[in-house]
């Protein structure tokens, strides 16, 4: 156990078998297991519970009551030493949940970086989430959803098992999610409908004119054409071979298992 630069509260728990790097910050009453290693700079405050195997990366900061790596909630987990591995400068509000993998999948669940997790968020087992993503206040995704990049899941959302939802996505308040949402698509109701493409998200992130008009024509292809998903992609096949961006969206579209909603 490297306690070298670091802030630990007198009440603090930390294990034997964990590792802290440089200038980690752990407050007052927090427990951090065996097999858990905090990477340099990150701050957790009061009453976390963090337990292992997981891997936290660097400059991340975990509020109060947040408990991450726990064992997870399905049934069929039987105790086997499965990993919880997040990435750098993600930020993890009140109550967040955070469950490791199962054999059944990766034996993993994984957070990559420049995420906000707002309070009461929650992330089941064999979950992948990309980077800069937000999960808004009580927002959940259930076991082996994957969640791409730039993504925004609004309050109270619910996203299904196995379900996909694409980079610059939109999932609006309250949406329950049962299909795969494609890149660019905003999504809402229950069950969740198309409403468009994120516009405003893409403008934000410095998308072209160029690239938006080449998204938006996708968009009208695949849900406004009345086409088959199969008939649109092969319409959109010379788009998708020219815009990259309309190729991140037809590739998702392909390969998607659950099918897409609609």
């Amino acid at each position: 156990m490297n306690h070298s630069n670091t802030l630990i509260h007198p009440t603090a728990v930390i294990e034997p078998g964990a590792k802290l790097g440089e200038n980690v910050s752990v407050g007052p009453f927090s427990y951090i297991g065996n097999d858990v290693e905090i990477g340099d700079g990150t701050i957790i405050e009061s009453h976390v519970v963090v337990k292992g195997p997981t891997t936290i990366g660097k400059d991340n900061h975990i509020f109060q009551y947040a408990s991450m790596g726990e064992a997870c909630q399905d049934k069929k987990y039987d105790g086997e030493p499965t990993q919880l591995i997040i990435g750098d400068n993600n930020v993890f509000r009140e109550c967040v949940t955070i469950h490791r993998g199962t054999i059944q999948d990766l034996g993993k669940t994984i957070i990559g970086s420049d995420n906000l997790f707002m309070a009461y968020t929650h992330v089941a087992h064999d979950c992948v989430v990309g980077n800069h993503n937000i999960m808004a206040n009580n927002a959940s995704i259930a076991g082996h959803v994957h969640v791409g990049d730039w993504c925004i899941l609004a309050g109270f959302s619910g996203v299904h098992q196995f379900v996909h939802v694409g980079s610059h996505s939109f999932c609006s308040i309250s949406a329950v999610v049962v299909k795969d949402v494609p890149p660019y698509v905003m999504a809402s109701g229950q069950s969740a409908q198309p409403r468009g493409i994120n516009t405003e998200g893409l403008k934000r992130r410095g998308f072209s004119k160029e690239a938006i008009t080449a998204i938006r024509r996708a968009y009208k292809t695949i849900y406004r054409s009345e086409l088959t998903v199969d008939e649109a992609l092969s319409q959109l096949a010379q788009a998708s071979a020219d815009v990259p961006e309309v190729k991140l969206m037809t590739d998702f579209i392909a390969n998607s298992s659950r099918g897409i909603i609609r």
